[in-house]
């Protein structure tokens, strides 16, 4: 098997898993359901991963490269520190909408971590992606910071905000299904109508009734 058609291949798997453990939940999703997706036998899957563990961490990994690569660029862009934390928001949700069952397990592997069922080897796994989610955190807090200091947000305490913020975004997938035929342009018009919501807030500067 070429290298470009087993990262393919891999991929095809880390997809269908995610999904699977987004509808089942990990302990209910079976090989057989992944690699039914997949279109595959148990035996491909098998072949790249060890066992259904080693998948969840493997989409979890992906999980956490994915939603970096999509937002980080804005932190580090042009702009205000207002400016940069909407468009980071912006990314974040665009990301949670069209990599949906990837955001679900990534919110299973840090609930998971305190679970007594699993051996050392796996909460030290576990440990450690937590970590990528957590320095994912203080990337967020850091353009916080710089909206305080640059005078484009008010003066909070930047852990409780940015805190508070990737909460309600992440709460999106209590809401959000995906639609069939929905295009990139509507998630972003959707992701930016619940931005604004969250970091301008609903009041009406003006006090002028509509």
């Amino acid at each position: 098997m070429s290298a470009e058609l087993e990262i393919d291949v891999k991929t095809r798997i880390l997809d269908a898993a995610a999904d699977a453990f987004m509808v089942h939940g990990f302990a209910n999703t079976t090989i057989d359901d992944i690699a039914e997706q997949v279109g595959a036998t148990k035996g491909l899957i098998y072949y790249h991963f060890r066992s259904k563990f080693d998948i969840f961490l493997a989409v979890y990994e992906d999980g956490m490269r994915r939603v970096r690569e999509r937002v980080e660029p804005h932190a580090g862009g042009a702009g205000t520190g207002r400016e940069r934390l909407v468009a980071m928001s912006v990314a974040h949700l665009e990301n949670l909408m069209t990599e949906l069952g990837y955001h679900h397990v990534v919110h299973q592997g840090v609930r998971y971590q305190a679970s007594t069922a699993l051996k050392i080897r796996q909460r030290d796994a576990l440990a450690a992606l937590n970590e990528l989610r957590r320095d994912y955190e203080l990337m967020f807090r850091r353009v916080v910071a710089e909206g305080i200091a640059d005078g484009s947000l008010r003066v909070v305490d930047e852990a409780l905000a940015t805190r508070t913020l990737l909460s309600n975004l992440n709460a999106v997938d209590m809401w959000y299904r995906r639609i069939e035929g929905q295009t990139l342009d509507e998630i972003n018009e959707l992701a930016t109508n619940v931005v604004d919501l969250l970091i301008t807030g609903m009041a009406n500067p003006q006090g002028r009734p509509r």
